[in-house]
C-alpha cells in the first residue's frame, strides 16, 4: 500500500499566541486570522513485509526504526512523528516526510506536516478523515512531543486551507472563511525567511506564563492584539487595505511587548530596510525571534521591497495563497 498525504503551512496575520489555551478565555471575542500558503509539508506511507516501523526525514536527513510502533518515542529522535505512529498503533510501515518551508520558520511546518501525518495515517487505518476529531488528535499529540502547551490556530489552514479567522470562546473553537480574493492579499504580502530557526514552544511558554503570573504589560498587550484582530477582521471583510496595513504594524508593536526574544537586531534591520522601500507595516511570522517575516506593501512596491530583503540577507520566498487544505491520496 501507498499513501500519500499533504497540508499547507500558513502566514499569521494577526492573533496568535492568544490561541493557546487557556489564554482566550482571558479575551472575550478573541480571534485569531491567517492565511494557508502553498509551502506545503509531504507525508508519504509505504507497506513493509517484515512488520517493522520506520521513519524517515528527508529534510533532516534523519531515519529511525523500530520492530514496534511502541518502541518509536524516544527523546529527541523524531519525536512529533514516533508519537504520531505510536498513537495510530500503525505497523508494517514506513514513513517518509519532507517539507517545502525552511526549518524553524515560524510558518507553522510542523503543524502541518502533524496534520499530514494524521491525514495518512487515519486513511492507512480505515478511520474516518472528519476535519475535527482529526485536528484534536494533532493538537494533543504535538503536545506531547514538544512538552509545551500549543496553539489551536495552526492546525485550522492546515487542514481547511484559505483566508479564516478562527473564533475562540468558552463554547469552542470555531473556524470562519474570510471572503476575500486571495490574489489580492497574495499581492501585498512579501514573505521571506531570516536565516535564523526559532523555537516557538519558548517564546510561548514565556509569554504564557507571565500572562498566567498576571503580568500588567504582557495582559495588557494580549488586550490589544485582541483588538487588532477584531479590527483586521473587519478591514479585510471590508475590503480596506490601508486599515489592514495599520492594524498589521499595531500588532506588531504589541506583540514585541509580549517576551524579549520576539524580535531581534536581525529582524529589525530588515524590517527598517522594508520600510524605506516602502512597506507600510511588518511583523514576524508565528512566536518570533527568528523564522520568517512578512511584509505588507502596495502591490506596486512588493517588488522593491522583495529586493530591500534580499539585500539585507534575508531569503524571499515565493508562495501564494493556498485554497486548498489536506490532500490524501
Amino acid at each position: 500500500m501507498h499513501i500519500e498525504s499533504s497540508a499547507p503551512t500558513r502566514i499569521d496575520l494577526a492573533g496568535g499566541t492568544i490561541d493557546i489555551w487557556p489564554l482566550y478565555l482571558f479575551h472575550p471575542g478573541a480571534v485569531t486570522l491567517n492565511a494557508a500558503i502553498s509551502l506545503r509539508a509531504h507525508a508519504m506511507l509505504d507497506s513493509r513485509d517484515d512488520g517493522r516501523v520506520a521513519i524517515r526525514s528527508i529534510d533532516t536527513g534523519r531515519t529511525t526504526d523500530a520492530a514496534h510502533w511502541s518502541e518509536l518515542v524516544k527523546p529527541g529522535e523524531l519525536d512529533l512523528l514516533g508519537q504520531l505512529l505510536q498513537y495510530f498503533q500503525a505497523e508494517g510501515v514506513t514513513l517518509t516526510t519532507r517539507a517545502e518551508s525552511p526549518a524553524g520558520a515560524g510558518i507553522a511546518g510542523s503543524s502541518a506536516l502533524n496534520v499530514a501525518v494524521c491525514g495518512a495515517l487515519a486513511r492507512w487505518k480505515g478511520l474516518s478523515l472528519d476535519a475535527e476529531p482529526l485536528l484534536e488528535i494533532a493538537k494533543n499529540v504535538e503536545a506531547q512531543a514538544i512538552r509545551c502547551p500549543t496553539g489551536v490556530q495552526d492546525y485550522r489552514p492546515a487542514m481547511y486551507g484559505g483566508v479564516s479567522a478562527v473564533e475562540l470562546g468558552v463554547d469552542g473553537v470555531r473556524r470562519v472563511a474570510i471572503g476575500i480574493d486571495p490574489g489580492e492579499l497574495e499581492r501585498r504580502i512579501v514573505l521571506a525567511y531570516t536565516g535564523a530557526p526559532r523555537n516557538s514552544g519558548t517564546n510561548n511558554w514565556e509569554m504564557m506564563k507571565r500572562h498566567l503570573d498576571g503580568d500588567r504589560d504582557v495582559v495588557d498587550a494580549f488586550q490589544r492584539i485582541r483588538d487588532t484582530a477584531v479590527l483586521m477582521r473587519a478591514a479585510l471583510d471590508a475590503g480596506d487595505w490601508p486599515e489592514v496595513g495599520r492594524q498589521i504594524a499595531r500588532e506588531w508593536d504589541n506583540r514585541k511587548r509580549l517576551a524579549p526574544g520576539v524580535t531581534t537586531p536581525q529582524i529589525d534591520d530588515l524590517i527598517a530596510r522594508a520600510g524605506r522601500a516602502g512597506a507600510v507595516a511588518a511583523k514576524v511570522c508565528g512566536a518570533g525571534g527568528g523564522g520568517c517575516l512578512f511584509c505588507f506593501a502596495s502591490p506596486g512596491d512588493t517588488g522593491r521591497v522583495r529586493e530591500a530583503l534580499t539585500a539585507g540577507g534575508a531569503r524571499v520566498l515565493d508562495y501564494h495563497i493556498e485554497t486548498d487544505g489536506l490532500r490524501v491520496q
